[in-house]
């Protein structure tokens, strides 16, 4: 009779190992297209940025995206012109990015009405500034675009602060405002282009053979090859 307890204690354990077991192996894996999704969503301040040079080329105005001395945006500049040379550099390790004229210094952002104006380069690290003068000076959400790539191969640009805007320009080279855009439209549309006369950074060497000495065993490879 003493032996009864003992074999119900033990598979009353044996049970609860099995339960245990089959919970573990149940359990959902981690789920890297949702992790990607959030980070790519939030400012990367430790990795290296990637920085990029091209010029917007708009497919409603036949011209490019230029940033004036003025702080303001158009698609009116000419192929080549210094106005339109963009400097683009990457905000996460995703799609996000912000844009800078060259010649300028000045961001492209989108303010609350949709309205696209340039904001000034910070002049220092922005570790040591508060978030306030950060956000008014180019590093805020209102500064950083999404680029989307098209099914017709086209890019477009929506702002990260907010979602469903798009950078637009008219057909006479005017910016339009964000909350009359959308995906579909022509005006939303835009092509990389590097800039005139700049040349591609990375230029694709010729294949070289190259020739080492024969060893005992790639001969006795080489004439197994050829009987």
């Amino acid at each position: 009779m003493r032996l009864i307890p003992s074999r119900l204690s033990y598979l009353l354990l044996h049970f609860l190992a099995l339960c245990f077991h089959a919970q573990v192996t149940i359990q959902s894996s981690p789920n890297f297209t949702q992790h990607v999704s959030e980070q790519s969503k939030v400012t990367d301040r430790v990795s290296r940025r990637l920085i990029r040079t091209y010029q917007l080329y708009s497919r409603t105005s036949g011209k490019h995206v230029q940033v004036l001395g003025n702080k303001k945006i158009n698609a009116m500049a000419e192929d080549g012109d210094a106005h339109a040379k963009l400097i683009v550099e990457t905000d996460t390790f995703g799609s996000r990015v912000r844009i800078k004229g060259a010649e300028t210094g000045f961001y492209i952002c989108m303010n609350k009405r949709g309205k696209l104006i340039g904001k000034i380069l910070p002049c220092c690290t922005t570790q040591s500034l508060p978030d306030t003068w950060i956000k008014k000076n180019g590093q805020g959400k209102d500064c950083v675009f999404t680029e989307i790539v098209l099914e017709n191969n086209y890019t477009a640009l929506q702002n990260a602060k907010y979602e469903g805007w798009y950078m637009a320009f008219t057909r006479k080279g005017r910016p339009r405002k964000g909350s009359k855009t959308r995906q579909h439209q022509r005006e939303v549309h835009f092509m990389k282009r590097l800039p005139k006369g700049h040349q591609a950074s990375e230029q694709h060497r010729p294949f070289e053979f190259i020739n080492y000495p024969f060893n005992r065993r790639t001969k006795r490879t080489r004439y197994s090859g050829e009987r």
